[in-house]
């Protein structure tokens, strides 16, 4: 059986952090694995919630966050009712974001290290969270594994036109093409980039990576291409590749999602996971 528990973490940057923790509440301190979403999502989109109580029911304490300014609100976790705190997110937000979870782990009195083993905790990121997860697992010497699905291979995601444009107007808009909304992006984003450049760079972070380190990636991928996970695992050659063979960006999910099963794409990915932290 997986017990779920709802937590809000005080964030670093004037919003708090909402997050769940699923676990199996057996006697026996269990391995923590962190999951961070990606660019236009939420901790509980899709069959988020479906992969969170697999890993628990396979012995892991799950905890899934919505980042402090992905749009998200406390009273509305899902889809985008704040497009101003979207409009003011940036990478270093969201790597203190990740940050402050790891904190919350060390320093909660709610749960017991009877339940939590601190000493083992393991990051999973999906699509821009998988480079955040790279990020932070090289920066965080708390973080013992870093596992990518998805990832992209660089956070400069923009050709020399639309940065132009963006650096005039301000402002660069991104449509969700779920939510029929305009997304705004203030130009602070690239600025923030620029001024922590060495601390955002994935491809550093790979190449000075002294921890265990999994990248998954389907071979169908339209979003990221597969050549993005090939490129990561080429920056650290101890790191693990493993590719889907006929997998999409999100590993066969979608918003919403329906049935309790779980894709294959997903299912494999678990797997994967699963044998590379055990």
């Amino acid at each position: 059986m997986v017990f779920q528990d709802f937590i809000e973490i005080d964030g670093k940057h004037g919003r708090s952090i909402m997050a769940d923790i699923r676990y199996d509440p057996s006697n026996e301190a269990k391995p923590i694995l962190i999951f961070s979403h990606g660019f236009k999502g939420f901790k509980d989109w899709g069959h988020f919630n479906l992969i969170a109580d697999a890993f628990a029911n396979e012995g892991f304490v799950v905890i899934k966050f919505n980042f402090s300014h992905n749009g998200g609100t406390t009273d509305q976790l899902i889809d985008f009712p704040d497009l101003d705190a979207f409009a003011n997110n940036n990478f270093t937000i969201e790597l203190d974001d990740l940050g402050s979870v790891i904190d919350w782990i060390y320093s909660t009195d709610t749960f017991s290290e009877q339940v939590l083993d601190k000493e083992n905790i393991s990051l999973l990121g999906h699509s821009r969270g998988g480079a955040i997860a790279i990020l932070k697992g090289n920066e965080d010497q708390r973080v013992k594994k870093v596992i990518s699905w998805s990832a992209v291979s660089t956070m400069e995601r923009w050709d020399d036109e639309t940065l132009e444009k963006w650096k005039k107007e301000g402002i660069l808009y991104v449509l969700n093409g779920r939510t029929r909304q305009n997304m705004p992006m203030f130009f602070q984003l690239y600025d923030n980039y620029m001024a922590n450049i060495n601390r955002l760079d994935v491809a550093r972070a790979c190449s000075s990576m002294n921890i265990p380190q999994l990248i998954i990636h389907g071979t169908e991928d339209d979003s990221v291409k597969p050549s993005e996970a090939n490129c990561l695992h080429q920056l650290n050659p101890k790191s693990v590749l493993r590719l889907i063979e006929g997998a999409n960006h999100t590993l066969g999910g979608k918003h919403p999602f329906d049935g309790n099963e779980l894709p294959e794409a997903t299912r494999i990915a678990i797997d994967k996971t699963i044998n590379f932290i055990k």
